[in-house]
């Protein structure tokens, strides 16, 4: 299981949710995030963001490592997409996302 999948599974417990009840706030099925604990499936940027959002945590923490507190499992599509759109627009990304998962609503 990656840490991500760890990280989504945790931090939904920690709120005292379901997973049918995390789905709903997210507005996707429940199937979703199933696929999202189980390490089946990964979370795209957009969901990631909410799932910071609606879990009031910053998004670089479902990246961390729990036992280390480092950011490891980082997904080969983020790679790829680094590669493909630059280094200075990821960052510019990477910035953008760190300052909407710190907003508080």
């Amino acid at each position: 299981m990656s840490n991500i999948a760890k990280n989504i599974r945790q931090y939904r417990e920690d709120h005292n949710l379901t997973q049918q009840e995390l789905a709903l706030k997210l507005r996707i099925g429940t199937k979703k995030i199933e696929k999202y604990e189980s390490g089946e499936s990964v979370p795209d940027t957009q969901t990631i963001l909410r799932l910071s959002t609606v879990l009031d945590i910053p998004a670089s923490e479902f990246l961390k490592d729990a036992q280390t507190g480092n950011a490891a499992g980082i997904d080969e599509d983020l790679k790829k997409l680094i590669e493909e759109i630059g280094t200075k627009k990821a960052e510019l990304i990477l910035r953008t996302a760190k300052d909407f998962s710190e907003e508080k609503f």
